[in-house]
């Protein structure tokens, strides 16, 4: 108790001098006093708060002034102005809304998005792992997507194995031309209204996919100055740098970012002193190769993860099971004791949602590799995997290099899905201050606006669209646990979304203003 009392007097004291710190810098952005002089009202004003911009400057005293979707002021407060709807913000920050880099979801089916809302989220980025909207009509797509109840802001990246499938590749390990030109031909009318080419190179099919392929593909990306995001070949640690090292291979052409960055089995911070080098060695090299990543020690996938690439697609596994069944229980065993042991996979899906891999394959009363080939199969459910250390995780964290994603969903088992962005505040920066607010900040707004290559979101700036939160750091949690997933985060106050109030401490507003963002 005593040393708990310790530490909340210790996080309280830094939060009393940084409050001091930015209430006494006195930067402020003034637009020429007839910034207002045609406007017979304001429909909504943040007020006395204290505004960190994104852009990484230093907070300032200040007041936002909104008109439609649009911030259209930033500086002193006027009191002859009518103002329809006034939020007053005294000491509370006022911040862009976080933009995630790397999220999953069906916004035909969960177009609320609360999850995101709540942990101050205002745009996700879907389409991800290879994997996006299986059409080659992608504006009647997100015309439909549009006309749902968004609670927020949708940009999406062209799936490899999406558009693999859509030019009838599908797992063929040598395309030929024909095949590989219609994928260009697709891939290409699709960037169009997307911010890039995401790749899933462990997953069926991008794992069939060669040099030769990925190369032309980066050539087609890299001519419209988009980006690559990539979950790469091979997250082992003993195979890690080769896997950045073919993702580099691919930012000779374009832009390259790593998908939820981390080192599965690799320890401490001196490991991940060493990945770091790799990648600031490759920009060295003129290769704009960057990453993010989430603050949980526990991945999650299907429960392909574990199975071998001769047994992961429906035919393949019926094969290995009739001929080579011994082989395959002895890679499932190997494999999962690789990654620390049955008990340290938590299985997401039903009937056995909840309960270890281990304890699901003794209420069958087999060993676990029986399971997962009886039971299971490698598409029987998803699971969480503690396969991180925490060390060199958090190392990889605070590197100005990386964003934050939550790679989670709305109906995802994992709590990333639900806490990541509360996290990021509670613990990185109020508990265990290894991020400075500011910093926490951008790498969460500002940053992943400037790799996708978005100039009016992710700072608040006179013309940018007004996507802002209003939150006291100390008072935010991140409420998501592994046993229960889907509790909401607290402490962000006001979530406003292209000009709207979107979701305060009352709970979700009926009307959203989400919509689906393609390129400017």
């Amino acid at each position: 108790m005593k040393n708990d009392f310790y530490k909340s007097l210790i996080a309280l004291s830094f939060l009393v001098v940084w409050l001091c710190f930015i209430s006494c810098d006195k930067q402020i952005t003034i637009d020429a006093d007839t910034w207002h002089k045609d406007l017979a009202s304001i429909p909504l004003a943040i007020v006395n708060g204290s505004i960190i911009d994104g852009s990484g400057r230093p907070a300032f005293a200040g007041n936002i002034y909104i008109s439609g979707d649009s911030i259209i002021h930033v500086g002193s407060h006027d009191e002859s102005l009518n103002i329809d709807r006034i939020i007053d913000a005294t000491g509370r920050i006022v911040s862009p809304g976080f933009i995630d880099l790397h999220a999953h979801g069906n916004p035909l089916s969960t177009p609320d998005f609360e999850n995101f809302l709540a942990m101050g989220v205002t745009s996700i980025v879907l389409g991800q792992d290879g994997s996006s909207p299986k059409t080659k009509n992608l504006s009647s797509y997100f015309s439909k997507v549009d006309s749902q109840n968004l609670g927020v802001n949708i940009l999406y990246f062209v799936g490899h194995g999406t558009i693999r499938n859509l030019a009838g590749i599908g797992v063929d390990t040598n395309p030929d031309d024909t095949h590989l030109t219609s994928m260009q031909s697709i891939l290409r009318e699709q960037l169009k209204l997307c911010f890039g080419l995401s790749t899933g190179l462990e997953y069926v099919p991008g794992l069939y996919a060669n040099e030769k392929e990925l190369t032309l593909l980066a050539q087609t990306v890299g001519s419209v100055n988009k980006i690559i995001m990539s979950h790469m070949r091979n997250e082992d640690d003993d195979a890690l740098i080769s896997s950045i090292e073919e993702l580099a291979n691919q930012g000779k052409h374009a832009r390259v970012h790593i998908a939820h960055i981390k080192s599965v089995f690799g320890k401490g911070k001196d490991r991940a002193e060493e990945i770091l080098s790799k990648i600031y060695d490759l920009r060295a090299q003129e290769i704009e190769i960057t990453a993010d990543i989430y603050p949980y020690m526990a991945s999650y996938t299907g429960i392909s993860i574990v199975f071998p690439t001769w047994s992961k697609t429906k035919a393949q596994f019926e094969i290995a099971k009739a001929s080579r069944r011994s082989e395959l229980e002895t890679y499932l065993r190997n494999r999962v004791n690789l990654r620390n042991g049955p008990k340290a996979t938590l299985l997401g899906s039903a009937p056995y949602k909840g309960m270890s891999l281990a304890a699901a394959a003794k209420s069958n009363n087999k060993p676990f590799e029986q399971f997962l080939i009886d039971d299971l199969g490698p598409q029987g459910g998803s699971a969480a995997y503690f396969v991180m250390d925490l060390n060199l995780q958090e190392r990889l964290l605070v590197d100005s290099l990386v964003g934050i994603c939550s790679d989670g969903s709305k109906t995802g088992n994992h709590p990333r899905g639900h806490g990541t962005f509360a996290k990021i505040i509670e613990n990185y920066v109020v508990n265990d201050q290894k991020l400075n607010l500011i910093e926490a900040i951008r790498k969460m707004t500002s940053y992943p606006a400037q790799l996708l290559k978005i100039t009016n979101r992710g700072k608040l700036q006179k013309g940018n669209k007004a996507d802002i939160i209003v939150f006291s750091p100390e008072c935010v949690r991140a409420k998501a646990s592994y046993t229960k997933p889907h509790l909401l985060s607290e402490g962000f106050d006001y979530v406003i979304v292209n000009g709207q109030l979107a979701r305060s401490d009352e709970g979700l507003r009926p009307k959203l203003n989400g919509k689906v963002v393609v390129p400017e």
